[in-house]
């Protein structure tokens, strides 16, 4: 395994990340674990998961399975996302991210987080606040490192300003989403990271499954995701996401790879992109994803399947000035 610097943090991670989501929903604590494991073997050290995963089992159960080897291993969750029925139990402010903090160590059954992620953007919180409850955290070292997730570029620029101006920890590692289907972080997110040097470690490579090679223009699918979940069935419900979609497997027909494999080796061949966030329900649909780090992706090639999708416009609306993709 080949493992490259996550930002500007000094710390080495492998190429890709696992995504926690499904642990203690979709998969069983059994199925869970040999998915930990088959990663271990991989050699993958790079572990994401969030405080409401599962109403916490998801922390809980990747904290059984990281005792005794914590020190090897890089370790992120998050916090803002809603966790209870009380009016505090959500958003950034300085007492819920205090709160949330603790039980996810207890949780994860560990002395530190190596990345803090928020995990939305909150509007009733001053930034400001945000930043100063986080940086209070790093100085007592329950915190190693800050991230963001799901913020728009001009929010996370608006952070990394204010934690320079104030002398606060900064954001170092960013989480979008990112996918052939779901291209918007092209636009400004990837290159605001690259400009600051962030680590990027993108969530939905497979769209939450349409790039697997299973779904096609004019047939709905009939399990999965994106109709046993509301969320997925809204984000992904246009007819076009189909038609890239098919093209896509056609594609990877075509050259002989599988569709889940050439997802996630898309994602990572992107120069701002540290480790995409894979998951799995069990091991069998883990391995084509853990393929991705074998496969020898070309800037050609990518520009090839970057075609069967739409590039996003540029952020100032001058196509005239838009530069080859990579």
């Amino acid at each position: 395994m080949n493992y490259i610097p996550l930002g500007r943090t000094g710390v080495k991670v492998s190429p890709l990340c696992l995504g926690t989501m499904t642990f203690g929903s979709t998969s069983d604590e059994a199925q869970s674990k040999a998915v930990f494991e088959r990663c271990l073997e991989h050699g993958i050290n790079f572990f994401d998961t969030a405080n409401g995963y599962s109403g916490g089992e998801a922390e809980r159960l990747l904290g059984r399975f990281i005792a005794g080897m914590r020190d090897e291993l890089v370790i992120t969750t998050k916090v803002a996302a809603k966790v209870g029925d009380g009016p505090n139990d959500r958003g950034l402010a300085r007492r819920h991210i205090r709160q949330q903090v603790e039980r996810s160590l207890e949780r994860l059954g560990t002395d530190r987080i190596d990345v803090y992620f928020v995990h939305l953007f909150d509007d009733d919180t001053p930034i400001e606040e945000t930043l100063r409850a986080l940086d209070d955290l790093v100085r007592e070292g329950r915190i190693l490192y800050l991230g963001v997730s799901n913020w728009a570029a001009w929010q996370i620029a608006i952070g990394l300003g204010i934690s320079k101006r104030e002398s606060l920890a900064r954001f170092e590692v960013i989480q979008p989403m990112y996918s052939l289907i779901k291209r918007q972080a092209e636009v400004e997110i990837l290159p605001l990271a690259l400009a600051e040097g962030l680590g990027v470690i993108p969530y939905s490579p497979l769209a939450a499954g349409m790039l697997t090679g299973k779904y096609a223009a004019g047939s709905a699918p009939h399990a999965g995701r994106l109709v046993e979940n509301d969320m997925y069935a809204r984000r992904y419900a246009q007819q076009a996401y189909y038609r890239i979609a098919e093209a896509f497997a056609e594609h990877a027909r075509e050259r002989g790879v599988h569709p889940a494999t050439l997802a996630v080796a898309w994602t990572l061949a992107h120069p701002g992109v540290t480790a995409p966030i894979v998951g799995a329900r069990d091991v069998d649909q883990l391995r084509a994803s853990l393929d991705a780090t074998t496969l020898d992706m070309t800037a050609e090639w990518r520009n090839e399947i970057s075609a069967l999708s739409d590039e996003p416009p540029p952020a100032t609306d001058r196509s005239e000035d838009r530069v080859a993709s990579v």
